[in-house]
């Protein structure tokens, strides 16, 4: 007996959206199907949309589906989740998509849910008119002859649900449930998909490695006190001073005290009104630009 979670039994004992679409033959309306699997393999699936041309999104989805609990409660969900959504987002839904909206699925079952993301692929690339998978040569080597399963098919399962036993394949895709002849051949792409996992994971890293060396290099040295002080009096000295000096005023270099850097305002500038504004846009900033943007001038 499988473990099924409540939604799953909701939507098996009151299946949604059931049924087919007729095409309204209206402006702005487009009706498809897309189908997966046999009804000899035991599993078959039609997703039927109802599309808006104009905004590229879907107002209504209903299915048939010959199979088991799981593979009714799981185009019950499809349906709910994919209405009112473009066509691009619906292409994002994943068959984990359909389990998590049913609460989770067993394991065993979890080909349902494929079969539903296939479906709503498969409906959405023939209303584009783009060719959909089809099992021959040029599409990807049949592993499981018991089942039509490519080793493309395959290969998507692990990769974007984490397989790593042939168990696993098996419960998500059917491949190497029939005759098991194919089973080394399952085990030898999730291997290689393993592999290749750790190779771009590895890439990844090294790739974070030397972002952060390349940008701990390009990081200034931070300055020790005695170049901080020795900074900030060349910059007085020859970026403010000549233009004090120049309106009758100067300024000296009293004392550096962490970012404070105090001054004492000398000629014009000592009684001039204006000596904050002095501080302010013509010390400071100077500072800030050239020494450290944390600086603060102070006058003494």
């Amino acid at each position: 007996m499988w473990d099924y979670s409540e939604k799953v039994l909701e939507l098996f004992y009151n299946p949604i959206n059931q049924g087919t679409i007729d095409d309204p033959a209206e402006p702005d309306v487009a009706v498809v199907f897309g189908e997966v699997g046999s009804i000899a393999c035991g599993d078959a699936l039609r997703l039927h949309l109802k599309i808006q041309p104009s905004t590229d999104s879907i107002l209504d989805a209903r299915f048939q589906t010959f199979g088991c609990t799981s593979a009714i409660a799981s185009s019950s969900a499809l349906t709910e989740i994919i209405k009112g959504r473009t066509l691009d987002e619906a292409l994002h839904i994943t068959n984990q998509d359909i389990a998590d909206f049913l609460g989770g699925l067993p394991e065993a079952k979890m080909h349902c849910s494929v079969m539903g993301q296939e479906a709503l692929e498969a409906a959405i690339y023939k209303y584009r008119g783009i060719e959909v998978e089809h099992h021959d040569d040029d599409e990807g080597t049949l592993v499981c002859a018991c089942y039509g399963i490519t080793e493309k098919k395959i290969r998507r399962a692990i990769a974007e649900n984490d397989l790593t036993t042939v168990e696993q394949v098996t419960n998500y895709v059917k491949a190497g449930g029939g005759c098991g002849s194919c089973l080394a051949n399952i085990e030898d792409l999730i291997v290689d998909a393993q592999e290749s996992a750790e190779t771009v994971r590895a890439a990844a890293e090294l790739a974070v490695a030397r972002e952060q060396r390349s940008q701990e290099a390009a990081a200034p040295t931070p300055l020790t006190n005695l170049q901080k002080i020795t900074l900030i009096q060349q910059v007085i000295d020859k970026e403010v001073r000549p233009i004090l000096i120049a309106d009758g005023g100067d300024v000296s270099l009293h004392d550096v005290e962490g970012d404070r850097v105090l001054v004492k305002l000398q000629g014009a500038c000592g009684s001039c009104a204006s000596s904050t504004e002095t501080l302010k846009y013509a010390i400071e900033a100077k500072l800030k630009d050239l020494v450290l943007p944390s600086l603060v001038v102070e006058a003494i």
